[in-house]
């Protein structure tokens, strides 16, 4: 198996539904990718999660190379992209196909949960706070789920709460999931404010915060997790986002959003796997023949051709409706998470099974060389369960069918 595959996906898929400048887009974060993010790839892949493995010089580097100035309008200081979303799903993509948990952290949560979020907080917050982010000196975090309450975001479930106090909020509560909370210095925090719910943005640093250490997780090491811990914090009023009791919508609005984001992940990772396994069995001889001769594996192989076209086609599409705002964006972006997900957790088991011990690997001691299949099946689980489990997609797909 080579060490650095074949881009398979530039001979099968054909990007013709591209715009000019999401090709650039393509192929400027394809080269920081390769040149940047591979040389420590499987370091970000396999390292246990901590707050000294988080890898802050790569944050530094990405906003250097003005990847997180690409999602936003030039009135922030954004790169002012006509096809804002779809650029940031491709940039998704390119950096999911070498780690889907930097693609996760900084890119799903820092740029799209809490950058697109970061839009409909007071002017004052955003003249603070967007020009720090795209500089790479704010690190952001989102905060919907708890022990108790993830899929079912309700006033029921949610045991967050915020209360009215001379010049802004009390907030008291516990999270859990989130993603930056060990090194986030704002957090967006969904909260129950009497019978509705309302978004408030928290600065980290403030009296009565407590964050607890990383979760050690089955993948994604360099995505940190931690629970955090409100004891009656202080938020300033210019710290609410819109309006009270429209904390929901902003949440999912969000959300959904980062749906094509999961989509797009599982596409970068399917694609991968897809990559090295192909290498893999042309140079491999079974019996005395190539596997790849076998019809088996041709036949499977060929499917997941088919599988990654449409997935990806999908996340192109749904990333498009938004731009567009078409009205078709909710579906599209379930589809595009339930198929890009689903994907990639399929394709890395059968690349795994098809190159056998060296699927199976992480570095194998003799020749000391490192294989990234083992890492990309676990990193894949979790985009079947986070951001709206996949379950919950095919309600939404469902009910656009059926109606509720």
């Amino acid at each position: 198996m080579s060490t650095i595959p074949r881009r398979y996906a530039d001979d099968i898929y054909d990007d013709l539904w591209l715009p000019e400048e999401t090709l650039e887009v393509r192929a400027r974060v394809r080269n920081f990718a390769e040149q940047q993010v591979r040389p420590v790839a499987h370091e970000l892949n396999n390292t246990p999660e901590s707050l000294e493995a988080f890898p802050r010089k790569l944050v530094t580097e990405m906003a250097e190379a003005g990847l997180f100035r690409i999602p936003f309008p030039a009135e922030y200081g954004g790169a002012g992209l006509q096809y804002p979303t779809l650029a940031t799903m491709v940039m998704l993509e390119e950096i999911s196909y070498l780690s889907s948990g930097l693609s996760a952290s900084m890119i799903d949560v820092q740029l799209i949960l809490f950058g697109h979020t970061l839009k409909h907080a007071s002017a004052e917050i955003r003249e603070q706070l967007f020009p720090a982010m795209m500089a790479g000196d704010v690190v952001g975090s989102f905060a919907t789920s708890e022990p108790a309450a993830s899929t079912d975001l309700s006033v029921r479930a949610l045991q967050t709460e915020a209360r009215r106090v001379e010049g802004g909020y009390e907030l008291s509560g516990q999270k859990r999931w989130i993603t930056n909370s060990p090194v986030a210095d704002y957090m967006f925090v969904l909260s129950k404010l009497e019978d509705s719910m309302t978004m408030l943005l928290v600065n980290l640093q403030s009296e009565g915060v407590q964050v607890g250490e990383p979760d050690k997780k089955m993948g994604n090491h360099c995505q940190l997790t931690a629970d955090v811990v409100f004891d009656k914090v202080f938020v300033p009023e210019t710290h609410l986002v819109g309006r009270e009791g429209q904390g929901l919508k902003a949440a999912l609005t969000s959300l959904t959003l980062g749906r094509v984001g999961i989509g797009a992940c599982g596409v970068g990772m399917a694609q991968a796997a897809f990559d090295y396994a192909v290498d893999y069995m042309k140079e491999r001889e079974v019996f005395g023949k190539p596997l790849a001769s076998m019809q088996h594996w041709q036949y499977r192989f060929a499917d997941y051709a088919t599988r990654l076209e449409s997935a990806r086609n999908l996340y192109v599409k749904a990333a498009l409706a938004e731009d567009k705002q078409r009205p078709s964006v909710q579906q599209q972006c379930a589809m595009a998470k339930l198929v890009g997900s689903s994907l990639a957790g399929d394709l890395a088991r059968d690349a795994i099974q098809v190159c056998g011990g060296y699927g199976f690997v992480k570095e194998l001691a003799h020749t000391g060389k490192q294989y990234p299949l083992e890492a990309i099946y676990r990193d894949s689980k979790i985009g079947e369960i986070y951001e709206g489990a996949n379950e919950v997609q095919q309600l939404i797909i469902a009910r656009q069918v059926f109606g509720r």
